[in-house]
């Protein structure tokens, strides 16, 4: 009995040193649901579906609260207006990265995606600089994506129809083009090096080993080889697998409503025909395409609360004082689907990026790749490989479904940090 009272008194104590903690010395934070001890709000979250849990909460204490992961306090920032005024009004001071220790471990703090302060700025700028030098934004690139659209397209002809798992073929072609740009140079499908490569990726996106040299004495500078490893790393991980989702989701959806399908194609056969490759002049007078494949990025919802960020300084935000280092999850959830700006956002409508005469119609709501300084820097990659894959194979193939579209079930597996689509089957028939 003895042992009970003590195991209750020492609950309560930590119970009482929690809200004593959240309350005092840690400026004044948004309102959120009482933690308990040790594992905080834990058991208010649905950890299959984070981003639901989260709205829920919202709907109780605003666009603007605090959440308990464990005995982290964590602020969340939720709708249009708050992500908005949090990414781009605070862009510097909402602009930290959150540490993880596996990232930690694995590529301690640098490259582009998990690291801080000038080590961040600088890299950033440096792999902005070195990716327009190797001709990102200009036609070269293009030229690279419109080759291996062609090379994925015949790796597709080669299931002659048949019942395919499309994951490693279309986790193929987007690292393809990341090899293009970073060794100048794109592999078989079948080629050893190239297997070795997306297996890494498959098991936990392992440091890719590189023999790049810079200035590896200098201590001062940010270009020593483990930053340069871990850029190259953030590239194909931020290049490979967010693409490659997105493809493989978007396959999905186009099985489940063939009707849309066919209005893509119907306008692939009118503004480019059969006897060319898509290109992305295209897009301008292809308005209907363009919307389905926005609508895509927004129905799938791919990262779906945001890599955390971190408060850099201690800040005054929206009558609540967050102090340094507090972590940040901005809900993109909570922008794409706005049902003010998407009415029935949970349903697949094209129509939400068109206007009344049929034009392409451009939401600023529409942030699959985050918003402010911390921005998806291949931004203008991602979305040119969206739309020349999706057109050139919507070019060659019919998609035909396994089962009834209707039965198919469209829902990601897991809505945690990355959503991701479930496994399915398809054939590629030849038109």
């Amino acid at each position: 009995m003895d042992a009970v009272v003590v195991l209750v008194l020492g609950l309560s104590c930590l119970f009482l040193l929690s809200l004593w903690r959240q309350g005092s010395g840690r400026g004044r934070l948004p309102p959120g649901p009482t933690p308990l001890p040790i594992v905080g709000n834990i058991l208010q979250i649905d950890v299959k579906d984070i981003s639901k849990s989260l709205t829920n909460l919202s709907k109780v204490y605003g666009p603007v609260f605090t959440v308990h992961l464990g005995m982290k306090p964590t602020v969340v920032v939720h709708g249009y207006k708050a992500v908005k005024e949090a990414l781009e009004d605070f862009g510097d001071e909402f602009s930290g990265r959150s540490i993880f220790p596996v990232m930690e471990r694995s590529n301690k703090s640098c490259g582009i995606v998990f690291s801080n302060g000038k080590k961040w700025k600088e890299m950033r700028r440096f792999s902005l600089t070195t990716l327009r030098n190797f001709g990102m934004g200009k036609r070269s690139i293009e030229e690279r994506v419109q080759e291996e659209a062609c090379c994925l397209v015949e790796e597709l002809r080669r299931t002659n129809g048949s019942p395919c798992d499309p994951t490693f073929i279309l986790g193929c072609a987007p690292c393809n083009v990341i090899c293009s740009i970073v060794f100048q140079h794109r592999f078989d499908y079948k080629d050893q090096i190239f297997l070795n490569l997306m297996e890494k990726f498959n098991e936990n996106f392992r440091i890719l080993n590189s023999s790049w040299m810079q200035e590896k004495h200098n201590q001062m500078s940010e270009f020593v080889i483990e930053s340069l490893v871990a850029s190259v790393n953030d590239l194909f991980v931020a290049g490979t697998e967010t693409t490659s989702a997105t493809l493989r989701h978007g396959l999905l959806l186009l099985l489940k409503h063939p009707e849309v399908t066919a209005k893509v194609q119907k306008e692939i056969n009118h503004v480019i025909g059969r006897h060319r490759s898509p290109c992305m002049q295209d897009r301008s007078q292809m308005p209907y395409t363009d919307a389905v494949i926005h609508e895509i990025q927004r129905y799938v919802d791919l990262i779906p609360s945001n890599v955390p960020h971190v408060v850099t300084c201690d800040i005054k935000f929206r009558n609540y004082l967050i102090p340094k280092g507090m972590t940040i999850l901005p809900s993109l959830t909570s922008v794409l689907y706005d049902s003010k700006e998407f009415p029935n956002p949970e349903v697949f409508d094209p129509g939400h990026f068109l206007d009344k005469s049929g034009n392409f119609k451009r939401s600023d709501y529409f942030m699959p790749f985050s918003s402010g300084k911390r921005m998806c820097m291949g931004e203008g990659l991602a979305r040119m490989e969206l739309f020349l894959f999706f057109t050139t194979i919507l070019q060659n193939f019919n998609l035909k479904s396994l089962v009834d579209p209707k039965d198919l079930d469209t829902t990601p597996v897991v809505k945690r940090v990355v959503s991701m689509p479930p496994k399915y089957q398809l054939c590629f028939i030849p038109v």
